[in-house]
């Protein structure tokens, strides 16, 4: 099974030891039966950007056969974040199967004692691979993989000059980072240091290129996990001449809750999402934005149709596990709004569906879900233990049976002034900005875009205070650590904590 005596002794320490142990008979007669995964991960790509999901303005022909043979998670969600690059927690939330208040440093970096997916799947016999955009410390992807090639250590970068490094199977990957000044701000920033640039390839090509060639070189006597994590549809958005021409803004439709402004201070008006365009938003620039971000998933769907087919052409596409999901959503002129520093759904809202064996095909499922709870669904899924540091919860369940919800609501934050909760059909929303609190309530059955604000009707404060109370005991619960005793919860806008 190749667990070397280090890393047995670690996973031991976290108690998976006996569970493994009792494992290991099954996973070395039964190597041959192990499923492969297939794990896509994309940023910034907001949840109803596929086809085959109710969005036929966007083309995701690769998408929508996802969709038809395997199962679409509806309700899937972040958590949120505590900087403007959501996706780092979102991340390392994904990696470790720990919930947003059980990441250390907003994801920046992961302790040890944190087991993450790649790395326990390796410990169980797998050839992990990563290729692509990591945002969570080399030491980190050095821990999960033991294959890899164009890794990208960073946020984001231009698409068509990738900044990559070379796989080092010693995992001592400079540290090393260049000073150049924020584009944003009057700030110093430090850029990753690279191993080579690869100009003129776009990052989607280039990360699928790198997995073709790890499955078409892979040791065959064992199963794989490979991921996958596209820079797209993130900005700078830019795509093959091609991909843009299949849209045409002046066809675009405006979503209905676009606005020119949000209409108060959320906190993050200014972040560096939001000065992508200029203020107010208009309607004809916002229709330029939504043709570059359909276009560049476009691209990217033709990307992951590659991967597909080569899986298809090696007769393993039955052996394979796929998951697709985001990061986080994105707002693109919704609420006024370019980013995703926010909890409305454009934002904290994500796609997730599962194919391959022993997963229902064509279906989908309404149960409320976090990304990491992506961790121990595989694991049960493929019949290893969950090791005792993950929190997430087991989709498990909810898969074989669309009646079951593993979560009957969520919640998410932003920084120390944005709270969310969403339970059935109703989405509470919390802001403590400049001493300043306001409430937002939303109906989603009967208001998907978040239009239409309750939170002053007094008919609906029974739900204002239920949920609010709700809330505040989830936040208690998590280890959230906003200090909310000195608010009135129950009103609209009123002084904040930490006012």
């Amino acid at each position: 099974m190749n667990i070397n005596r280090r890393h047995f002794f670690k996973l031991a320490g976290l108690g998976v030891a006996g569970s493994m142990a009792g494992s290991l008979s099954f996973s070395c007669t039964q190597r041959s039966s192990q499923p492969n995964i297939l794990f896509l991960f994309t940023d910034d790509q907001r949840f109803d950007t596929i086809q085959a999901l109710d969005n036929p303005a966007v083309q995701t022909p690769h998408l929508d056969k996802l969709v038809k043979n395997g199962v679409s998670f509806t309700n899937a969600y972040i958590m949120g974040g505590f900087s403007g690059a959501i996706c780092m927690p979102s991340r390392a939330m994904l990696m470790t199967g720990r919930h947003l208040f059980n990441i250390r440093d907003n994801g920046r970096h992961i302790p040890d004692n944190h087991i993450m997916l790649p790395e326990y799947l390796q410990s169980l016999g797998y050839d992990t691979f990563g290729t692509g955009k990591w945002h969570n410390g080399r030491a980190a992807y050095a821990r999960c993989f033991n294959h890899g090639g164009e890794i990208m250590f960073g946020g984001m970068g231009d698409h068509w000059n990738v900044r990559a490094h070379d796989f080092d199977p010693s995992g001592q990957y400079d540290q090393t980072t260049p000073v150049i000044k924020d584009p944003f701000s009057s700030n110093e920033i430090t850029w990753e240091k690279y191993d080579h640039i690869h100009d003129g390839k776009h990052s989607s090509e280039l990360f699928a290129e790198a997995t073709l060639d790890f499955l078409n070189h892979r040791d065959r006597n064992k199963p794989f996990f490979a991921y996958v994590s596209f820079m797209a549809p993130h900005d700078p958005r830019s795509m093959p001449k091609e991909y843009q021409e299949m849209y045409d803004p002046k066809t675009i439709e405006l979503p209905p809750n676009f606005i020119s402004e949000h209409p108060f201070d959320n906190g993050e008006l200014k972040v560096r999402d939001e000065m992508l365009e200029e203020h107010p938003r208009t309607p004809e620039a916002i229709r330029e934005h939504i043709t570059d971000y359909y276009a560049m998933i476009t691209h990217l769907d033709a990307q992951i149709g590659r991967l597909l087919q080569a899986l298809e052409e090696k007769g393993e596409l039955e052996n394979t596990v796929i998951v697709f999901a985001g990061d986080n959503g994105l707002a693109v002129g919704q609420h006024g709004l370019l980013g995703k520093q926010n909890v409305y759904e454009h934002s904290v809202h994500v796609p997730l569906i599962m194919a391959g064996p022993g997963l229902p095909n064509g279906e989908t499922r309404e149960s409320f879900c976090y990304l990491f709870d992506i961790f121990p669904t595989l694991c049960e899924h493929l019949g290893f233990a969950i090791p005792e540091s993950v929190d997430g919860k087991s989709l498990v369940p909810a898969i074989k049976d669309a009646e079951v919800w593993v979560r009957n609501q969520v919640f998410f934050a932003y920084k120390n002034f944005q709270r969310g909760y969403r339970k059935e059909k109703w989405k509470l929303i919390k802001y403590n900005v400049n001493g300043l609190q306001r409430t937002q309530l939303f109906d989603l059955e009967a208001d998907p875009w978040e239009t239409r604000d309750l939170s002053a009707n007094p008919d609906y404060q029974e739900q204002v205070n239920s949920l609010t109370r709700e809330l505040g005991e989830l936040m208690k619960e998590t280890g959230d650590p906003a200090d909310l005793s000195q608010v009135n919860w129950g009103v609209p806008q009123s002084k904040a904590w930490g006012s």
